[in-house]
């Protein structure tokens, strides 16, 4: 159990709301998946010291299941499980067992159903190399850190050329500018390993949960937006896939074009949307016609598509995409 090798708090439970940023200097982490889990930098409240850096943070709600080794003192929202350790750990080795924790709770928890928060100082368990004295390998594990290689992302753009419109902007109905279409429920029964994307309510690796094997596609060139699950993240799809039902597919009306670049641009205001949905007011395809978004307008009134890709395209790292 990772409650025998570790301590396990369920950190301070503060709003952020409630926090205040006159001199912001602590770490807040809430359950989000992104930034190390960091939402903000708050006050130091007095008479509360925050985590000391070196802990591990689970989220136990939201975006379950998201570990992140902190190296700075933070606070915590709520449903933020801490892990504090027993002994002298390297940095790597906790880098480690982040990644561990992240796959044990994805294959096995999930938000309203089984919920991690009942488990984690219970019977969560992780497997982990162990030594002679059969205690986890905290060496091993940092050299198995150190041994990753990877090769640093280079860009030629070398800085933004074409700065970001302020005005006009429009408004367009989504139902206006996509044909929406609903992905189709697949049972793991019926599920064969293969080489078809399959999409699933995910928000991680592009919306691709696993491959399988079909004889029925969707077609690339798209855009795939979470109803449920993670509702809202949105993807370009640029090969054949297969949508759950969680899914809904979105491809360009007849006037006009969609390429990866344009789509990349339509993605970032779609996803800025998100907050309005979630699991209680899921994003059917219904509210998903009638929602409006604002976007580069051209004189006749029409979306300017071309100078959203031209505006992507101008970004550091655009060419790798």
């Amino acid at each position: 159990m990772l409650n025998d090798i570790v301590d396990i708090s369920y950190g301070n439970k503060y709003d952020l709301q409630d926090m205040t940023f006159d001199s912001p200097s602590v770490n807040f982490i809430s359950r989000t998946s992104y930034n190390n889990g960091v939402s903000a930098k708050v006050d130091k409240i007095e008479g509360v010291e925050p985590y000391s850096g070196g802990c591990i943070t689970v989220a136990l709600g939201g975006s379950i299941g998201a570990a992140f080794y902190q190296g700075n003192p933070f606070y915590t929202a709520q449903n933020i499980a801490v892990v504090q350790f027993k002994e002298e750990v390297p940095c790597l080795a906790k880098l480690y067992l982040c990644q561990i924790i992240k796959f044990e709770v994805q294959n096995k928890f999930r938000a309203f159903g089984r919920e991690l928060n009942r488990h984690i100082k219970t019977d969560f368990s992780v497997e982990l190399p162990v030594n002679g004295a059969g205690n986890p390998d905290w060496v091993w594990m940092e050299n198995f850190m150190k041994g990753l290689r990877y090769k640093p992302i280079t860009t030629k753009i070398k800085s933004k050329q074409l700065a970001l419109r302020a005005m006009p902007w429009n408004e367009y109905s989504m139902g206006g500018l996509f044909h929406i279409t609903k992905g189709k429920r697949l049972t793991k029964a019926d599920i064969v390993p293969g080489n078809i994307n399959f999409l699933g309510a995910i928000r991680e690796n592009n919306g691709v949960r696993e491959k399988i094997e079909t004889d029925y596609a969707w077609q690339p060139n798209c855009i795939t937006v979470n109803y449920n699950g993670s509702v809202g993240e949105a993807f370009y799809q640029a090969e054949p896939f297969w949508a759950s039902d969680d899914v809904n597919v979105l491809y360009a009306k007849d006037f006009w074009v969609m390429d990866k670049y344009n789509a990349m641009f339509l993605i970032t205001v779609i996803k800025a949307n998100k907050y309005r949905f979630g699991y209680g007011r899921k994003w059917t395809i219904e509210k998903m016609k009638e929602t409006v978004i604002a976007l580069p307008g051209q004189e006749d009134g029409s979306p300017d598509f071309k100078y959203m890709g031209d505006y992507i395209k101008s970004l550091p790292y655009s060419d790798r995409i």
